[in-house]
């Protein structure tokens, strides 16, 4: 007698398609080398209409990718429809997928533009500027319901990938993903948060002369920031309030959250603090958590 040995495939992961878009000049075709290079087919600027019947094909048992991610920008409307047409019809099929949205301040958005001798695609006889207020205006309802903003503002290629790999990789498991990012408020507030906290009413090490070359990574600025008598209470009430938002972004289809601590140069208290929050947030099983520090090399 012989035996089948087999072996039963495996059943498909189903991973939502993933929709990049933004603002011209924001790095979406950065964002797709990154996605590319983490084993996502990446296709860009396809018409809108096309974009629901490829999410059918690799939706499909026989697909050879279970991964795709659809780069789309201002190019893609003179072909007709819009993006949160696609976005709802995506959803009605059980397919909603994942919307990251690429954003940059205009003065940088300028730079770039310049740089590459380039005009805005938008800007027609006006000005740079007047190009991207418009661009500005057109993909506001996208920003407004995107899963994930990232602000490339002061991002190099290396810390884009820094913040686009932990963010896919829960894709996969389903899980919640949690990024924790401290910075500080002489270097502009992010943009790119769900939940911001000024933690300025600690006391600074930066005053404190044996503590100034240290970062809130190293132990010793670490021991000194949660040592202080409000930090604990401060981040047990905090966790709590999170625990109970957390029902509310489930309700609201949120799966990317952003906590963004701020201090004044983002080097002692925020970076302490975000580390602190985020090692007991990973104690939290159902949760993938990732921590990123903004400014800590900036003077």
């Amino acid at each position: 007698m012989m035996m089948n040995l087999q072996s039963t495939p495996e059943p498909r992961t189903e991973i939502p398609p993933a929709l990049i878009t933004g603002l011209s000049g924001a790095g979406l075709s950065s964002a797709a080398r990154v996605l590319e290079d983490m084993g996502w087919f990446v296709t860009q600027n396809i018409p809108p209409q096309l974009i629901v019947h490829l999410a059918e094909l690799v939706g499909d048992d026989s697909s050879p990718v279970d991964k795709v991610a659809i780069v789309s920008d201002v190019r893609s409307r003179d072909f007709g429809g819009g993006l949160e047409q696609i976005i709802a019809q995506l959803s009605e099929r059980g397919m909603k997928p994942l919307v990251m949205f690429m954003d940059a301040r205009d003065d940088v958005l300028v730079k770039r533009f310049d740089n590459l001798r380039r005009t805005h695609p938008l800007q027609g006889s006006g000005t740079l500027l007047v190009g991207i207020e418009r661009e500005r205006e057109m993909l506001s309802g996208i920003r407004e319901s995107a899963d994930v903003i990232i602000d490339t503002s002061d991002l190099s290629i290396h810390d884009l990938r820094r913040v686009i790999e932990p963010n896919f990789s829960s894709v996969a498991n389903k899980q919640e993903h949690v990024t924790v990012q401290s910075f500080g408020f002489k270097h502009g507030s992010p943009r790119d948060t769900d939940l911001m906290v000024d933690v300025r009413f600690l006391p600074n090490p930066f005053w404190v002369p044996e503590l100034r070359p240290f970062r809130g990574v190293d132990k010793p600025v670490s021991d000194y920031v949660l040592g202080q008598s409000a930090a604990e209470p401060f981040l047990e009430h905090f966790l709590q309030m999170f625990d109970d938002m957390r029902p509310g972004f489930e309700h609201e289809g949120k799966k990317f959250i952003t906590i963004s601590i701020g201090c004044t140069g983002g080097h002692h208290r925020s970076v302490a603090i975000a580390e602190e929050i985020g090692r007991r947030l990973r104690e939290r099983e159902d949760l993938d958590v990732s921590v990123q520090h903004r400014d800590i090399g900036r003077n």
